[in-house]
C-alpha cells in the first residue's frame, strides 16, 4: 500500500519544466498510489475560481480530473496560502476530495496529522491576523461574487503585497515555532505530523515525554522538488523524477 504526499508545488506557466514533472507523476506512479494527498499551494498564483482562464488553471484542473477518473485512485487536496479559497466547485471539477486543516488519517493503524503548515507559524503575528480575515466564510461569499476581473485585479495586488511583507521579515519569523509543533502534537494525540509550508524540507525527530514523535516537512517544487512516499519499508523523501524512473523500472 502507498501513498504519496506533496506541497508547495507552486505550478506556474512561469516554471513550465515543473509543471511537465507534475503531469508525469499523476499520469505515471500517482496512478499506481492507493492515495495522493496534496497539501496546499497547488497554484503559485492565488487561486481566484474555476472561471479562471489564465494558464494554468484549467490544465491542471484537466490534471487532476483525468487522475480521478481512474477508478483505483483517491485525491485529496488541503488547502493552503495561495489557494484559501478553493470550493466545491474546484472540487466537482477535479474530482478531489477536499479535506481541512488539520486533517487525521490512519497509515498502518496509525494516526498521521497533515496539516499545510502556515497555523504552525505562531511568531509571524500579523499573517495570522490576514489569515483569519481572508478565510472568514462571509470574506469568501464576498469575493466569489465578485466578478472575475474584480478578483483577478485583488489577487494580484494581495500575491505582490504578501511577497514584499515575506521579504521583510527575518527567517525565524516565517518558520513554525517550537510550541505551536509540540501543542498540535499533545491537542491532536498523534506521533507523526506531515506538513509543507515552510519550503525546508526535513524530518524532525521530536521527544514528547517518554515518545519519540515525527515531523515531516515537505519540500517545495520551486528550485528542486519533493515527494513524500509511505509504504511498506515506511516513509521516505525522493526527489519526484527519481521517484518516476524507480517506479519506470520496477514495471
Amino acid at each position: 500500500m502507498t501513498t504519496l504526499f506533496v506541497s508547495d508545488l507552486h505550478l506556474s506557466n512561469r516554471r513550465p519544466e515543473k509543471l511537465a514533472l507534475f503531469k508525469r507523476l499523476m499520469s505515471g506512479p500517482a496512478l499506481e498510489a492507493d492515495a495522493l494527498y496534496i497539501l496546499g499551494d497547488l497554484y503559485d498564483d492565488f487561486w481566484i475560481g474555476c472561471d479562471d482562464d489564465h494558464p494554468p488553471n484549467q490544465e491542471v484542473i484537466s490534471i487532476l480530473r483525468d487522475y480521478s477518473a481512474n477508478d483505483s485512485t483517491k485525491l485529496f487536496i488541503m488547502r493552503g496560502n495561495r489557494d484559501f479559497h478553493l470550493n466545491q466547485e474546484f472540487s466537482s471539477a477535479t474530482a478531489c476530495t477536499l479535506i481541512e486543516d488539520p486533517s487525521a488519517i490512519m497509515l498502518d493503524d496509525k494516526k498521521v496529522l497533515l496539516m499545510h503548515g502556515d497555523t504552525l507559524c505562531t511568531d509571524d503575528v500579523k499573517y495570522q491576523k490576514w489569515r483569519r480575515f481572508i478565510t472568514n466564510p462571509f470574506i469568501k461569499w464576498i469575493y466569489f461574487v465578485m466578478p472575475l476581473k474584480l478578483r483577478t485585479r485583488i489577487s494580484r495586488g494581495v500575491r505582490g503585497y504578501a511577497a514584499e511583507a515575506v521579504q521583510k521579515k527575518a527567517p525565524e519569523i516565517i518558520d513554525v515555532t517550537e510550541k505551536a509543533v509540540l501543542d498540535t502534537f499533545k491537542i491532536f494525540s498523534v506521533e507523526t505530523l506531515i506538513h509543507g509550508h515552510t519550503h525546508r524540507q526535513a524530518r524532525h525527530e521530536i521527544k514528547l515525554n517518554d515518545t519519540l514523535a515525527t515531523r515531516f516537512v515537505l519540500g517545495e517544487w520551486f528550485e528542486q522538488d519533493c515527494v513524500l512516499v509511505h509504504d511498506k519499508t515506511g516513509f521516505r523523501f525522493e526527489r519526484v523524477d527519481d521517484y518516476i524512473k524507480e517506479c519506470e523500472l520496477e514495471k
